[in-house]
């Protein structure tokens, strides 16, 4: 069913016209031409295709989201790097401890045996201990060595006859001695003549008269560990092992560490499909959406809403939602306007080429006056109507682009009282101002416009009053708002027509008024500035007179010191 729009024609009758007609195309009902739209959170309820269903997916911004997927892998990348150096150095002493104690034990059974038995003493604690036992003299010669009667016990092998695995291995040792910032260690070389002198641990036992240990590399990175304990004939006894097994264990717990960044990595990669899913997709679809609303090829645009999104994402879905019903409604009402514009011109341009047609044939000079008469009453129509239909088209626009000011109403519409005051074109309507406490009714906004708003309230209400009738005006702080009122005396406003009266070029003025004077624009106008400012305005019956209507507008108020 077509909406109706509510006309009026030369002789104030109020006509019907559906909105087929061609004259009047509109597509949205006349309650909302003149009114400016913000789209709710239910307007496009239909407009909600499926969602994913993530987890979390509303509970945090996305920078907390993004924050937090970077970091986790670092953490976890960080937690097993500490950890392992940690275990390595944990290790590397306890293995220095007890080569340490095996020196000082030896030192101990060498000064308590006689000297025929040291070779033999040095010989078995060599061997159990898979180690190298030297006895320097107290002149610092190599006295004894336990690899003489045994024969190595350990063997150092050369990286060039090791498969790749190794050099594979060895090249991750040494990425991670300088991810960890590990000190030099120094190369493990045979000295051509072993001496105390040739062993910087030996020469600190022999001066500090307590053990000293000490850790080298080999040629293929496996710690040579030592130890030099002094006996109290002056000697020093040393204890070298090339201890294998110690790099085995590190490289075990840096392969489970590998497993764990191989995890950490898994799940990063997890978690950055999931902020494609949550933030990638619905940008996606929000841009789609939007391209769809700039070709402007579908009246009915379904841009995404994401209502159980909380977070940045869900804040851009519906404004750009909102946004694109806005547009919509702004487009439907533009298109209303234009056709509401043709019709109300049609009616003064048509009286006007009739009266000018009709003065050419027209002898009569009693006729040709009242001709003549309607002619300039149409003239005069036609460029107040231009007027107001120049302010209503603009009043949008301007509002879009003004920048608000604190606005004392009080003083604001004192000034007005005396261009009322002057104007008393109805019957002597007398205009009564009840001035509120200074700075009590400060809001923000345009005073040029709302001066308008309150300027064509008043008009409405000095027009309906009946001769020497009272118009009062008020405005008070009440709560978070201040709200202006208007009272008449005249015949009210039916509460079917309370809303219509707001409408474009909806005007039913009283019988003794003189036609055109109006354009049934100026509470459209006022309506459309007072929205603008986030305000309200409403109309009721007096409650304090027997007739006569009630305007109330509300605006917020602003707290400036």
């Amino acid at each position: 069913m077509s909406p109706v729009i509510a006309l009026v024609d030369d002789d104030r009758n109020i006509l019907t016209s559906s909105a087929s007609d061609a004259s009047s195309a509109s597509s949205i009902p006349a309650s909302t031409q003149s009114r400016p739209f913000m789209a709710s959170d239910t307007v496009s309820a239909r407009n909600r295709p499926a969602e994913p269903r993530l987890p979390f997916r509303g509970r945090h911004t996305l920078a907390t989201r993004l924050l937090a997927t970077n970091l986790l892998t670092l953490v976890l990348m960080a937690f097993g790097i500490f950890s392992l150096d940690a275990f390595r150095d944990q290790l590397l002493e306890e293995r220095l401890e007890r080569i340490t104690a095996e020196a000082s034990f030896a030192a101990g059974a060498l000064t308590t045996a006689p000297r025929a038995m040291r070779n033999q003493i040095l010989a078995r604690l060599g061997t159990e201990a898979k180690s190298r036992v030297r006895l320097y003299a107290p002149d610092g010669h190599l006295e004894l060595d336990s690899w003489r009667e045994t024969g190595p016990t350990f063997t150092l092998r050369d990286p060039k006859s090791q498969p790749w695995t190794k050099a594979a291995a060895r090249l991750l040792d040494r990425g991670f001695n300088a991810l960890t910032q590990d000190g030099y260690l120094e190369p493990f070389a045979d000295p051509a003549l072993d001496s105390r002198q040739s062993w910087s641990e030996a020469r600190a036992a022999f001066s500090t008269r307590t053990p000293q240990s000490m850790v080298r590399e080999a040629p293929d990175l496996t710690p040579m560990l030592s130890a030099a304990a002094p006996l109290n004939d002056g000697s020093v006894v040393m204890t070298m092992v090339n201890d294998r097994n110690y790099t085995r264990l590190i490289r075990s717990e840096r392969a489970t560490l590998g497993l764990a960044m191989g995890f950490a990595a898994l799940l990063s990669v997890a978690l950055s499909l999931f902020l494609a899913r949550t933030i990638v997709d619905p940008l996606r679809r929000i841009a789609r959406a939007a391209h769809r609303v700039r070709l402007g090829r579908s009246r009915e645009v379904r841009v995404p809403r994401l209502p159980s999104r909380r977070d940045e994402i869900g804040m851009l879905a519906r404004a750009v939602s909102d946004m694109s019903q806005s547009l919509r409604h702004r487009i439907d009402n533009i298109e209303a306007f234009a056709a509401d514009v043709t019709h109300e011109l049609r009616n003064p341009l048509a009286s006007l080429r009739s009266a000018v047609e009709s003065l050419e044939r027209v002898e009569d000079p009693k006729l040709r006056a009242q001709l003549t008469d309607v002619v300039r009453q149409d003239v005069v129509r036609l460029d107040r109507l231009i007027g107001d239909i120049s302010e209503a088209a603009r009043t949008d626009a301007e509002l879009a682009r003004a920048r608000f000011e604190p606005v004392d109403l009080g003083p604001l519409i004192e000034d007005l009282v005396a261009g009322w005051e002057a104007r008393r074109t109805s019957g002597d309507v007398r205009i009564a101002f009840a001035r509120p406490r200074r700075a009590s009714t400060i809001v923000l906004g345009d005073p040029a416009r709302l001066a308008r708003a309150i300027d064509n309230i008043v008009d409405n209400a000095i027009s309906f009053s009946p001769p020497g009738g009272l118009v009062e005006v008020a405005a008070a702080r009440v709560g978070d708002d201040v709200r202006i009122r208007i009272d008449d005396e005249g015949p009210g406003v039916p509460a079917e027509q309370r809303q219509a009266i707001f409408n474009r070029f909806h005007s039913v003025r009283p019988v003794a008024e003189t036609f055109g004077r109006h354009s049934g624009l100026g509470l459209a106008i006022a309506r459309a500035i007072v929205e603008g400012h986030d305000g309200e305005i409403d109309v009721a019956d007096r409650d304090d007179a027997p007739s006569g209507a009630r305007f109330i507008i509300r605006l917020p108020a602003a707290d400036v010191e």
